[in-house]
């Protein structure tokens, strides 16, 4: 597997903390996102490689495992979700070839690799990492543990497939689908509204297949939510920018909210408004999963914008404010 170095695609330290981790991602997925660069595939890449690093990195307990075991951590991950954690039995009740067990017992051997390929299918089981991690799989009665049936055939629940998804601020608001294509068939999949960054979409039976007639495992759709260039998103509750004129902060008046919907609210605001103050628009954020009707907040945070190209007399209009500040 090719190893990537998350740590230098975000620009950030090995030691570095959390929230610095995260600035970076959001300084970087800004910069980077397909809205503010359109049609620049560069751009698109870098993109997604920002996107995959975080979240590694992001995650604490990923992040260890990237840390450990660098290009094959995902390999192990997906390992253990197989069922990695607990050894197979492999063998013939009541047969005498094994070394554990006798005559009328259970009998055990290692698994070839050709059968580790079999129940582990893509998830690499002939890759160099395994070889390394169970060191060979070849010859009766190693240690590893892994068995199953001999010639009667394992009887084995197939594993367990993540597969991110990725989808936009828009589309986590409204709710969107995704068509899937699996060994020659097609699945359209609902992502409800409301889902973030770590929500699980869970389709039954349509993970690897099982071996020996046993069932197959599940797919799961873990969800990333992509940065918005407009709203900041902290849980259910968006933050918005509000840019407003000095003099309508100065004096109050009414200002344009960019809203999830795509339509704009009016708020109004008081005199005397300060740089950065938030204003919350209840129930105006996102909808909540699995809770219809009900929403989180809007804040829209206020940035003023001062005048530019200013003529002679609001120049002379401002000295005299100024002077009159000074009395």
């Amino acid at each position: 597997m090719e190893y990537k170095d998350y740590y230098k695609i975000l620009g950030v330290s090995k030691d570095a903390a959390e929230k610095d981790i995260k600035a970076a991602y959001r300084k970087l997925a800004r910069k980077l996102h397909p809205d503010v660069n359109p049609n620049d595939k560069t751009a698109e890449q870098q993109f997604k490689e920002v996107n995959e690093a975080y979240e590694v990195l992001g995650d604490a307990e990923k992040r260890k495992k990237y840390d450990s075991l660098g290009a094959n951590w995902k390999e192990y991950e997906q390992y253990q979700r197989a069922g990695g954690g607990a050894p197979f039995t492999w063998g013939d009740r009541g047969g005498s070839n094994g070394s554990r067990g006798g005559s009328g017992g259970s009998s055990y051997r290692t698994a070839t690799p050709e059968e580790f390929e079999q129940i582990f299918g893509d998830l690499g089981g002939a890759s160099d990492f395994f070889r390394t991690f169970f060191g060979g799989l070849g010859g009766a009665g190693g240690a590893s543990g892994f068995g199953g049936r001999g010639s009667t055939g394992v009887n084995l629940r197939g594993h367990d497939i993540e597969q991110p998804i990725q989808v936009t601020l828009e589309e986590a608001y409204r709710g969107t689908k995704r068509l899937l294509q699996k060994d020659g068939k097609k699945i359209e999949v609902d992502i409800k509204p409301g889902v973030r960054t770590g929500s699980r979409v869970r389709l039954a039976k349509q993970g690897g297949p099982g071996a020996g007639g046993g069932p197959a495992g599940d797919l799961f759709l873990s969800i990333q939510v992509l940065p918005d260039p407009r709203f900041e998103r902290n849980g259910d509750d968006l933050t918005v920018e509000a840019p407003v004129d000095l003099y309508t902060a100065l004096l109050g008046g009414e200002v344009a909210v960019s809203t999830p919907r795509g339509a704009s609210l009016m708020l109004k605001i008081p005199p005397e408004t300060q740089n950065g103050k938030s204003f919350r628009l209840a129930n105006k954020g996102m909808p909540k999963l699995n809770e219809p009707n009900a929403f989180g907040d809007l804040y829209a945070r206020i940035r003023i914008v001062l005048p530019e190209r200013l003529s002679k007399a609001e120049q002379e209009l401002f000295q005299q404010l100024a002077a009159l500040r000074k009395k």
